[in-house]
């Protein structure tokens, strides 16, 4: 199993690529199976997660090309067998993303209960009220949500969706869904993301007539059918909200490049009250920072506020700068898994319920942790950034399921890290 070893305290100076986004491509190369037109994904990042899903639509009998650049084809004309087992998708809860385009697209979906990091419960329960709501058939047996639409129906039929909860997964399952209904869907209390208007841009690419995307009301008017596209991923926000604290914590100055501080805001915010100069370019971000921080509390929540993907790297670079401060985690109930091992680091934090509390500490000291989740375990590469000595992160396959090659980039920046077997 990989691990990657890191020598701490070195700053990091130069240009680093942001990748496109997971959240975005795993839901993109769903909707290509709206069509039975060829689909073109630009920016796709090289991810374990994109890799599953790739072999999971291939198992499909969907026909897929990939080349080293971040290009994937795909041709979802030959597709033969509507099914997501739980065999291709035990590891990665965004399988539950193939329900809504299989069947708007053939009437009929069988799909696994997802699973993925444990971090709480994610539950499918809105998934599928909403494709009820619009006409579906489903039933949940042997572990497998089995969907059907009643007998004499050809196509899904427009409804009013509100969900109980604001769920990004959800909001891109009823978008890809009504694309193909009958008649008019809204969807109300809908995820507004920057992921949710990248697919909503490519559907209408594709022939989707879709209004209010990027807001929490969604209008759709189904079509009878969709064409192939050529669409480009959206940078991946998380990714480079994950190099803006890395920077702050061991200091430098960084070019993201491909960076959106448009979707960034809250965090962005955040930094620049904690003392790092951060600056919107054209085509880019840059982060300039120097010693210690402020200490920042924050309460993460839904988009556009302070989101919770985020909240593991930001505690990072509060465990080393300047006074004590509060987080307070309010979307998933496990995700302080990643405090027990910056404690071994040396952090000081102490956690009560939904609140970590941390004191600021001047710095941590290298041992060996182990990665407990995708965004914990970027939280811990941060502490190994300014850690003394050697840092050793355990189990990093966590890492690989979200970041495209870290390890690479954090080097070309003048980290001193590696990977080892």
């Amino acid at each position: 199993m990989d691990k990657l070893l890191i020598r701490g305290g070195k700053p990091l100076q130069g240009e680093v690529r942001i990748s496109g986004a997971k959240n975005a491509a795993l839901p993109e190369l769903c909707a290509s199976l709206l069509t039975a037109e060829p689909v073109t994904l630009a920016n796709v990042p090289h991810l374990q997660d994109v890799a599953t899903m790739l072999k999971l639509i291939r198992n499909m009998g969907v026909l897929v090309e990939r080349d080293e650049d971040g290009l994937v084809r795909v041709n979802a004309g030959p597709l033969s067998s509507p099914e997501a087992p739980y065999e291709l998708v035990k590891t990665m809860r965004a399988s539950v993303l193939a329900l809504g385009p299989l069947l708007a697209r053939f009437g009929e979906a069988t799909v696994s209960l997802p699973g993925g990091c444990a971090i709480g419960s994610r539950p499918v329960d809105q998934h599928i009220k909403g494709m009820v709501a619009m006409g579906a058939d489903i039933v949940v047996e042997h572990g497998y949500m089995i969907a059907r639409l009643p007998k004499g129906r050809t196509r899904l039929k427009g409804a009013r969706i509100t969900t109980d909860m604001v769920t990004v997964t959800g909001t891109e399952n009823f978008l890809m869904a009504a694309a193909l209904a009958e008649g008019e869907t809204i969807l109300e209390n809908a995820a507004q993301e920057p992921e949710i208007p990248d697919l909503a841009e490519m559907l209408i690419s594709m022939g989707a007539k879709i209004e209010g995307h990027g807001s929490s009301r969604i209008r759709i008017q189904g079509v009878e059918q969709l064409h192939g596209c050529h669409h480009q991923v959206v940078a991946d926000r998380i990714e480079a909200g994950t190099f803006l604290c890395a920077v702050a914590a061991a200091g430098g100055d960084v070019v993201l490049k491909h960076g959106r501080a448009d979707h960034l805001e809250a965090v962005i915010e955040k930094l620049v009250e904690a003392g790092a100069v951060v600056t919107a370019l054209d085509g880019g971000i840059r982060v300039q920072a120097q010693g210690r921080l402020k200490a920042q509390s924050f309460r993460t929540t839904e988009y556009p506020g302070f989101p919770t993907d985020m909240q593991a790297q930001f505690m990072a670079l509060n465990s080393i700068s300047h006074g004590t401060c509060k987080v307070t985690e309010t979307i998933f109930e496990n995700r302080f898994m990643h405090v027990n091992e910056l404690v071994r680091l040396g952090a000081k934090i102490e956690i009560d319920g939904k609140v970590a509390v941390i004191e600021g500490v001047p710095t941590l000291s290298g041992a060996t942790v182990m990665a407990t989740d995708l965004r914990a375990s970027a939280s811990l590469v941060i502490a190994g950034l300014v850690a003394e000595g050697e840092t050793v992160v355990d189990r990093i396959y966590h890492l690989d399921r979200g970041y495209d090659r870290m390890e690479t980039k954090l080097r070309g920046l003048g980290a001193d890290i590696e990977r080892i077997k």
